[in-house]
């Protein structure tokens, strides 16, 4: 039975057992990603992360957490995103207890040695450079510059490589000490492990983890009156694009609604979208929709890599579709179907330790209410099609609409008229 407890010093505390695992995973969750930064520190939660790898307290020398993580044959890593950040290990169930030392090390006890974060400088940059010659992921960056402007929802996790430059140990050091607090972290445990023995492990190495209050990341200015592009002129072979609406946060009533509304548009080989812009137009060979919501904004987004030559009508393509959506009812057979592939895609993802795991644990950091995969597959379940037109109806206006693209072309005016949803 899942067990969600908080320790004295605020931090909270979340066992998912999983019986039939023959592997365990220890996930460390806290409330710091990008949108927390200040413009003169933007990039600072993801350089971190890649820090605390660099050495700690206990394990000075670099390269000694990985070492003995490998040593365990653990899979292991970490990742920063807009509100949060993570590390995990994965291995054996017996080797549960190794892990955890580990993974509460890297977290608690960081040195930022001064010559690792010289040489860490120049990876980051490295990894900004690979992302810039990724135009499928770098796209969808400048969709959220274009969507949310110079503020933090703004701006890219990896940050700029000015600011990169500038960091020092100083800056590491306050802003952890700020953010990495109790009651802003979480730990989850799922696999197959002795409840009252783990929570006890838990409780020791994480119970004298500072309390205090953290400062609050800064409120997101939705504002739009016309449709937006952005375009990056780059001589791809392909142009990649998203096309976009605004739509609400993660707390809204709506959100499943919205999720089965991308399922039927972008969700699958035999979706709306792709059935036409692939398998009928020939036009590409990725395309899917997808909803992210955050504490105080959210989107729907549709993806895709597409034959430049094209590009007017697929975007006519996904507009007209994106209309049916708001003007029809889905009919009940490609609803049902549409939740199923939902639903089949949530069961069989949690069948590992560290899916399971993360799905917890992304909703306590978020503070969302915590929901067991079976009371997600009610909800989604529980969603009309009334309720998916009403939706539609909602988030898809031609004021609304924001276009970001990567590929040979130069006139973002000949992109703003076709912004608009066609008249039936």
């Amino acid at each position: 039975m899942l067990k969600r407890k908080t320790l004295k010093n605020g931090l909270r505390v979340i066992l998912a057992p999983q019986e039939a695992s023959l592997a365990a995973t220890v996930l460390t969750l806290v409330e710091a990603g990008s949108e927390y930064e200040s413009r003169e520190v933007n990039g600072l939660s993801h350089f971190l992360e890649h820090l605390a790898f660099k050495g700690t307290v206990n394990r000075p020398k670099p390269g000694t957490i990985s070492e003995e993580l490998e040593s365990l044959g653990a899979e292991y890593n970490a990742f920063t995103g807009q509100e949060y950040t993570g590390y995990w290990a994965k291995a054996q169930n017996h080797k549960l207890p190794q892990i955890l030392n580990l993974i509460s090390d890297l977290y608690l006890n960081p040195v930022f040695n001064s010559e690792e974060i010289e040489k860490e400088r120049g990876v980051i940059i490295e990894e900004i450079n690979m992302y810039e010659d990724m135009p499928a992921r770098r796209v969808e960056e400048y969709f959220f510059a274009l969507l949310y402007g110079d503020q933090p929802a703004g701006w890219d996790i990896a940050g700029r490589k000015e600011v990169i430059m500038k960091l020092t140990r100083d800056d590491f050091i306050g802003y952890r000490s700020k953010h990495y607090v109790a009651p802003a972290t979480a730990v989850v445990v799922a696999g197959n492990f002795p409840q009252e023995e783990m929570e006890r492990q838990v409780g020791e190495l994480f119970g004298h983890l500072e309390t205090a209050d953290k400062p609050e990341k800064a409120k997101t200015i939705e504002k739009q009156d016309s449709p937006g592009v952005f375009l990056k002129y780059k001589k791809t072979d392909q142009t990649n694009l998203v096309l976009g609406v605004r739509a609400f946060d993660v707390f809204d009533e709506r959100r499943h609604a919205l999720q089965v509304l991308s399922e039927i548009l972008g969700g699958g080989m035999s979706s709306r979208l792709f059935v036409r812009v692939r398998g009928e137009m020939g036009a590409a060979y990725h395309i899917r929709a997808n909803s992210e919501l955050f504490l105080d904004h959210g989107f729907l987004q549709v993806v895709a890599g597409v034959d430049s030559g094209k590009v007017d009508k697929v975007i006519g393509v996904i507009l007209e579709e994106c209309r049916r959506m708001a003007e029809r009812l889905v009919d009940a057979k490609e609803l049902q179907k549409a939740k199923d592939h939902m639903i089949g895609g949530l069961i069989l993802g949690l069948e590992t330790s560290d899916e399971l795991a993360a799905f917890y644990g992304s909703q306590e950091i978020l503070n969302v209410p915590l929901h067991s995969p079976e009371e997600s597959v009610k909800m989604i379940e529980s969603v009309t099609a009334e309720e998916v037109q009403q939706v539609a109806k909602a988030v898809f206006s031609d004021q609304g609409l924001n276009l970001a693209m990567i590929g040979p072309h130069k006139q973002a005016s000949a992109f703003e008229k076709l912004l608009k949803f066609p008249v039936t």
